[in-house]
């Protein structure tokens, strides 16, 4: 191992220290002279020097201390053990429970090897009427909800956690507050779900350099689990903290800035997360859900903006529902009608249509209009659908959501007035059964 004992710079979380062959990424342990020591990783080099970025904290580093590197990346420790614990950026236990031992995994390598994925056509199933019926999630996709804060975006991820039918479920929580972290934690145990749970977990009070490794670990765990052949959904929040934790240390190493201060690297350093999205042949597959918040609700704002080009739809979440219309999975065609029901494709696009059409007869009615019956039998089916369908607590499968969108056609409208194809009503629709 390589041991130089003087420290030339510090800046913020970064060091820089004057050594000869070090590779991008490596490891390297800082020694304190109070006898601890801390790690830092190699983030950059510029001929002899050469700048780290140090996990933890600056804190109690003097420029006399010692730094080791030792010739190796950051790695995260995979076992079945991870199940049902907690950990931090560095994948150190954070539920005062014992080390993991197991086989270490190199983090932030290539994704899976295209030439072994298969085209994606299985359904995960979240139980979430306006994701199961309307935007079905599917083995593979990488999906990220697009909100605003004070949204319940994190108690979604806790229902998506609760109700799938992965085999595991890996979260990975960026700038979360302690209350967020300890809600995951309660939700895992009440439902039953932590056994089939593993956390890596950076709260805001950590350094932002953790918050990189947030991804990265989890992903890494995950890759090794699907190809023992698990099928794992991987809930990331929230993605804009994991870019602001990024731009906050390109800005200490005196890069030069892109659109509003981020990185120009922003979205491969997005895409390079997740496109670890895959469905292996022959083996298990890793599903992707992110949070991505929109400071001030502002689509256009580069995080989402990216995001947008790298993922295969999205889910927007306001008012503390997942709206129908600026909701969109680019994969539902895979699993509508093939692993569903017939029904499930022009049921869907009835009952959006009948929903858009009720927001029009709202405006209508707001604006003092005399409203025809028709706009009445709108009405109705649009506060039917707010109730029994987007709202975040509904709990139905599949089948039991199409066999309720049923019924609240049938409360609200004649069989002819859907226009819906008659094979169709006449095997479905309630009072023909």
């Amino acid at each position: 191992m390589k041991v130089y004992d003087r420290i030339i710079d510090m800046r913020g979380n970064l060091i820089t220290v004057s050594a000869k062959n070090v590779s991008l990424g490596e490891m390297a342990k800082v020694h304190k002279s109070d006898g601890s020591f801390t790690y830092a990783s190699v983030l950059r080099f510029d001929n002899d020097l050469v700048t780290l970025q140090v996990f933890e904290n600056t804190r109690g580093i003097s420029t006399g201390d010692k730094v080791t590197f030792l010739g190796k990346a950051l790695a995260a420790t995979f076992s079945d053990a991870l199940l049902g614990r907690s950990f931090n950026g560095l994948g150190e236990p954070i539920d005062f429970g014992p080390e993991i031992t197991g086989e270490p995994v190199e983090v932030g390598m290539p994704s899976f090897n295209p030439t072994e994925r298969i085209v994606p056509k299985e359904m995960v199933r979240t139980n979430i009427p306006m994701i199961d019926m309307f935007n079905c999630l599917v083995k593979s996709q990488k999906i990220p909800i697009f909100s605003i804060a004070g949204e319940p975006y994190n108690q979604l991820l806790m229902r998506i956690a609760n109700q799938t039918d992965a085999d595991v479920v890996i979260i990975g929580g960026m700038g979360l507050r302690f209350d967020d972290y300890q809600a995951f934690q309660d939700n895992a145990k009440e439902s039953g779900s932590m056994q089939k749970t593993a956390m890596f977990i950076h709260l805001a009070t950590d350094p932002a350099v953790e918050c990189l490794m947030i991804p990265d670990m989890s992903l890494a765990c995950a890759e090794r689990f699907a190809i023992e052949g698990k099928d794992v959904l991987v809930l990331l929040t929230d993605m804009t903290s994991f870019a602001d934790a990024n731009k906050e240390i390109s800005i200490t190493m005196d890069q030069i800035p892109s659109n509003r201060g981020y990185p120009g690297s922003l979205y491969s350093d997005l895409a390079a997360r997740y496109e670890k999205a895959v469905d292996i042949k022959g083996s298990g597959s890793i599903t992707i859900v992110s949070v991505t918040t929109m400071p001030g609700g502002d689509v256009t704002h580069p995080v989402p903006d990216n995001t947008g080009y790298i993922t295969e739809g999205q889910f927007y979440l306001h008012d503390g529902m997942i709206d129908p219309f600026g909701s969109l999975s680019r994969l539902k065609q895979q699993v509508i009608g093939k692993v569903t029901r017939e029904d499930h494709g022009p049921l869907a696009n009835t009952m959006i249509r009948l929903y858009a059409d009720s927001k029009k007869a709202k405006e209508r009615e707001s604006m003092g209009f005399r409203l025809s019956k028709w706009d009445e039998k709108l009405l109705h089916f649009g506060n039917l659908f707010e109730d029994q369908m987007m709202k975040l607590e509904v709990n139905l499968t599949i089948e039991e959501a199409l066999d309720a969108g049923w019924m609240i056609l049938a409360k609200c409208f004649e069989v002819h007035e859907v226009g819906m194809k008659q094979e169709l009503t006449s095997k479905y629709w309630p009072q023909q059964r």
